[in-house]
């Protein structure tokens, strides 16, 4: 079976060569990958100390960071090395200020993870959420490296709980310890013979309470929300936008709107504004303009988002009328923000919690956002009640952090 599981990485990475000459973000995928080694090589001395960080994406880059910032204390010398597999994780975070180097994840392929950890020389790795590369397992497993899984999840539908995914479940011995998010995950690992499993929590929650304790303070903002009510609308998709834009057309001009879409493509943006009765400002155009006159503000760029929610009064996140479905809902909840989402939300326990709770609303049609919206912004006792039950919510699951690094250092570390 790792015979076929090589045949396909390699058939693969044959196919994503071709398809890198019609795709931007293939092209990304293949050639940022062409000068991994060479980067290894010169970024990494033989008698370095490393610790190594792997995450698929954005959405693993930041739950893991918690972890990567209380190791990186720990061991100021020990060189942090942290990979992604996706480029919209590596684009967005490869100048990261917590890792000595940055890069993309080469193709699994046996002589792939052989040079790879040659180069390395990890003392301790960790891989976040998910992502089993079974040559990379493989290798640390012959050289007895220390292998953690951090807020890790599993569930029926994966390779290792199925009749045929021995070879996959063999790749598992490599791990010192599985830290999980949920018991469900702890019975399911236990099934088939594991039991180095401890249930840590989400290390997000401990990511997004930290953002409180930072400055989310932006002028621009301020100006523009002139003490008014305001929904932050996060991460949306044109399907979210129809329902969106009926709203803001026909609401009352006390009323302000921060869009920051999942897409910023200058089409996508003009079409959005365009669709906006209301007067409309972009981030990119917000210069010399006066922002407190506006009723929608559209932010045309990334990274601000997480401080926009402090200036909130409701969340709208995006994603619930598409697969895989919403964004994330933590930071909003973490500000205290009643939240609003589609219908899509079923694999994310965060979701299905909060609704569970009363945090969050589901709406699936035009009358119910706007039902959604008009009971929080007139009944400030409803809206004050999913206030407090987010925020209790957050600050209720913290601390995987500290149960993963306690028992990291406790049972490797000195």
């Amino acid at each position: 079976m790792l015979f076929l599981y090589n045949s396909v990485v390699l058939i693969t990475g044959f196919f994503l060569k071709i398809a890198a000459l019609f795709s931007s973000k293939m092209k990304l995928f293949v050639d940022g990958r062409k000068n991994v080694f060479a980067i290894l090589k010169e970024k990494i001395k033989p008698e370095d100390k490393t610790i190594w960080f792997h995450s698929a994406s954005l959405g693993e880059y930041e739950q893991g960071l918690p972890v990567i910032e209380k190791i990186k204390e720990k061991y100021p010398t020990h060189k942090i090395i942290i990979t992604f597999f996706s480029p919209s994780g590596y684009e967005v975070r490869k100048n990261n200020n917590v890792a000595d180097t940055t890069l993309y994840l080469p193709l699994d392929t046996k002589n792939n993870a052989k040079l790879f950890l040659k180069l390395v020389h990890p003392e301790l790795v960790f891989f976040i959420k998910y992502e089993f590369w079974l040559n990379f397992l493989n290798e640390l497993k012959k050289s007895k490296t220390p292998t953690y899984l951090i807020s890790g999840i599993f569930r029926d539908n994966q390779m290792f709980f199925k009749w045929y995914g021995g070879f996959y479940r063999k790749a598992l011995e490599t791990f010192t310890y599985f830290f999980v998010q949920n018991e469900d995950s702890k019975i399911k690992i236990n099934s088939i013979g594991f039991h180095n499993v401890i249930v840590s929590g989400d290390t997000r929650f401990d990511r997004v309470n930290a953002i409180l304790g930072r400055n989310n303070s932006l002028d621009f903002i301020e100006t523009f929300k002139n003490n008014q009510p305001t929904i932050v609308i996060g991460s949306s998709w044109p399907k979210d936008e129809a329902l969106l834009i009926e709203y803001i057309n026909q609401s009352s001009d006390s009323l302000k709107f921060i869009i920051a879409p999942h897409n910023i493509k200058a089409e996508q943006i003009t079409n959005l504004k365009n669709s906006i009765t209301k007067k409309t400002v972009l981030f990119s155009e917000k210069e010399n303009k006066p922002l407190a006159d506006y009723s929608v503000f559209i932010i045309d760029t990334v990274g601000l988002l997480t401080k926009i929610y402090s200036y909130g009064t409701i969340a709208y996140v995006g994603g619930g009328f598409g697969n895989p479905g919403i964004h994330n809902i933590l930071e909003p909840a973490t500000f205290g923000l009643p939240i609003v989402i589609g219908p899509n939300y079923s694999n994310f326990a965060e979701a299905v919690q909060l609704i569970r709770l009363k945090g969050c609303i589901v709406i699936s049609s035009q009358k119910e956002l706007n039902d959604a919206f008009n009971q929080l912004l007139t009944n400030s006792k409803f809206l004050t009640e999913k206030t407090l039950i987010n925020r209790s919510y957050i600050q209720n699951h913290t601390g995987a952090t500290t149960t993963i690094v306690g028992m990291i250092f406790n049972d490797y570390l000195p």
